[in-house]
């Protein structure tokens, strides 16, 4: 079991058992994360809360998609800006709102992590 997946099934047991947690939609490699009800990120912004699972949600327009949270220079979790861009505290990165690097030390753009929604509605992060 690797670093990221271990965060991700902690964290999960925090908010309910196992058994009854649809959050980690998936146990296999990366997994899927659950993120809720799509209707949920119906405002432009950038939406934090899974942000230690691995992901921001972004809405822009119609557009919806996830990036991920970590810095590509030694994967620091990123902090969120007003101006909607990202910011590695650690080491000074910053990404613009696309997840295009602005600043080095990182060389590359944050990943964009692959969606879908599932029957019930519920936008799945592909991690």
């Amino acid at each position: 079991m690797n670093r990221r997946r271990f965060l991700a099934l902690a964290t999960s047991a925090t908010f309910c058992t196992v058994a009854e947690c649809p959050l980690l939609a998936d146990s296999g490699a990366g997994g899927i994360l659950d993120v809720g009800p799509v209707t949920a990120y119906s405002r432009d912004g950038v939406y934090d809360a899974y942000r230690s699972l691995g992901c921001f949600i972004i809405r822009r327009g119609s557009e919806l998609f996830a990036l991920s949270s970590f810095c590509t220079h030694r994967r620091t979790q990123l902090t969120p800006q007003p101006d909607h861009s990202f910011l590695c505290k650690r080491h000074g990165s910053t990404f613009d709102p696309n997840g295009h690097v602005e600043k080095k030390p990182a060389t590359k753009d944050m990943p964009r992590l692959a969606t879908s929604v599932s029957g019930a509605g519920h936008l799945l992060v592909h991690l």
